[in-house]
């Protein structure tokens, strides 16, 4: 008998190899204000409102070198604290390759789909100093965001930021989680070695699936478009009564079941 590559074998975790790695990205990032409260009701429990009602919204190309094809990535998050730390809440993470999703939901419980996410700068577009990104999922393009290229930046020094996840996998009878979840924190270490500013507009469209429309954008929205790279480590830091975070796991799930409620 040859090789049977599904027996056993040393298993290595190579999403948390990867991300230790670091690779590098050309990403545009937005942020806006949003209503205090919209911020309260998507946070789950142990996580709290944050100092300011900030939204992250970030669109990547990600360069994996090594003749590794590139995918898109991107994050829509909404400031949070937890304790004496702050950081941001990711409620979407689209991705655009099954393996980048996989290793984070499974792994450090990101929140993270299947979509088709685009970074184009210049090349094809109206001029060389437009840049425009663009999430799609369920044939609805879910967010736009999209300027004219201004000044270079100073790129800010390396640093670390956080943020917050919440790891659980459903119950297999149906009801509820297998065990209470567990909080995660994400550091991610970040390395800019570029930066301009962007003169942008953000585009949010209602989707029954991604509904990021609901998060009002209020006042101006700040972008930048930078190339960077960032290694991540993730910790368990506690667990959280499955009852507290029941209510909000949809924000992970599509409801594509034939009895599913189009207004849900």
């Amino acid at each position: 008998m040859g090789q049977l590559r599904y027996g056993p074998r040393p298993t290595v975790d190579r999403e948390v190899t990867a991300t230790k790695i670091g690779a590098w990205s050309t990403s545009l990032t937005a942020t806006f204000l949003t209503d205090p409260a919209v911020v309260a009701a998507v946070l789950p429990p142990p996580l709290k409102p944050p100092s300011q009602p900030l939204v992250k919204v970030s669109i990547s190309h990600v360069d994996l070198g090594g003749g590794r094809p590139p995918f898109g990535a991107g994050t829509f998050a909404v400031a949070a604290r937890h304790r004496d730390t702050e950081g941001f809440y990711p409620l979407l993470m689209p991705m655009t390759t099954e393996q980048s999703v996989i290793g984070g939901r499974e792994t450090f419980g990101e929140p993270k789909k299947l979509a088709d996410v685009t970074l184009d700068v210049g090349e094809g577009l109206d001029t060389a100093s437009t840049v425009i990104g663009t999430v799609s999922r369920m044939g609805v393009g879910i967010i736009e965001l999209g300027g004219t290229l201004g000044d270079e930046l100073a790129p800010p020094p390396a640093g670390e930021r956080l943020d917050y996840y919440l790891k659980f996998l459903r119950n297999p009878s149906g009801e509820g989680f297998d065990d209470d979840p567990w909080l995660v924190y994400c550091t991610r270490a970040t390395e800019t070695r570029s930066a301009r500013a962007v003169d942008a507009a953000l585009t949010l469209r209602e989707s029954r699936f991604d509904p990021v429309v609901d998060i009002p954008i209020l006042g101006e929205v700040t972008a930048t478009l930078a190339e960077r790279r960032s290694t991540q480590e993730g910790r368990l830091v506690e667990r959280v009564p499955a009852a507290d975070v029941m209510p909000y796991a949809h924000q992970r799930y599509d409801d594509l079941s034939p009895v599913g409620n189009a207004d849900k």
